[in-house]
């Protein structure tokens, strides 16, 4: 069977949403470079110029001559990271506003794909803690995954907890994160005093944004909040926007108080710029 065949006859066998994650991945990898970092692997990483502190074995005297000062030889770290993804399982994430576009869901299980595919190819391990799925890697690892997602049944918000995650762990949170910012401030606070380093991405239907309904309008919950009938939604329109821009501000300063990231990402949007966004957050680390 030739490689072309063979590939079209895994993709026949995988569900479509992880052969979207795959071609999302493979569109942004050709735009990235590895998350490279000092440490002690064998591949060159870069030359800096010599700090107090640093050992007289870790001068490049060659280097150092060339520009009569002293320099650093730094190498890449060599070692497989492990990122940790949740998405949220909440019937919230169901939605969408028109049939033209995914549920929030969708659209958060294509990013989580996507990311886990883009960091796997880096070399890297992933994990998916609410389903069980510890530090994995290899080609098998997207298919667990996208399986995982796939059967894993509705259910209320529940953001991770540190019970789930090592010390010092990375973590990737997607979410419309329309709960009380209590909640999210409490688990986020949790989670940084564990050592976790966080990126928290808002994954919302551009109605949610703008609120582009006109006339009486019944607006029926998805988490047993009941219905609310708005007689003239364009009356309400400006309040509700100020409402939504003052929770995106608080859920800002949540993650900016633990030294985590923050995006917002709208489902009508492409989805390879928030994958390259959310990549490159992960970069700095």
């Amino acid at each position: 069977m030739t490689r072309t065949l063979a590939a079209q006859a895994l993709a026949s066998r995988l569900p479509p949403l992880l052969v979207a994650a795959e071609r999302v991945a493979a569109t942004v990898a050709a735009g990235v470079h590895g998350r490279r970092r000092t440490g002690s692997g064998d591949s060159f990483w870069q030359f800096r110029r010599y700090q107090p502190g640093d050992a007289a074995s870790a001068v490049d005297w060659r280097q150092s001559a060339k520009a009569d000062r002293l320099f650093v030889r730094e190498n890449e770290w060599a070692a497989a990271q492990t990122v940790w993804l949740w998405r949220d399982p909440s019937p919230s994430m169901d939605w969408a506003s028109a049939a033209a576009l995914p549920a929030k869901r969708e659209r958060a299980e294509l990013l989580l794909l996507a990311l886990a595919a883009l960091l796997l190819r880096g070399g890297e391990r992933v994990a998916l803690p609410a389903s069980g799925i510890g530090p994995t890697s290899g080609a098998a690892a997207l298919e667990r995954l996208g399986t995982a997602l796939a059967v894993e049944a509705v259910a209320a918000t529940a953001l991770p907890q540190p019970a789930g995650l090592p010390r010092h762990a990375e973590a990737v949170l997607l979410s419309d994160f329309l709960l009380p910012l209590e909640a999210v401030e409490a688990a986020v606070r949790a989670l940084a005093a564990a050592g976790t380093v966080g990126h928290l991405l808002q994954v919302l239907d551009p109605a949610e944004e703008t609120l582009p309904f006109s006339g009486r309008i019944r607006f029926a919950g998805l988490e047993d909040e009941g219905a609310t009938v708005v007689r003239r939604a364009e009356d309400v329109r400006d309040a509700y926007r100020a409402r939504l821009l003052a929770h995106r501000d608080g859920l800002a300063a949540i993650a900016r108080a633990a030294g985590w990231s923050f995006a917002v990402h709208h489902t009508d949007a492409s989805p390879q710029t928030a994958l390259l966004a959310l990549h490159a957050r992960l970069g700095e680390r």
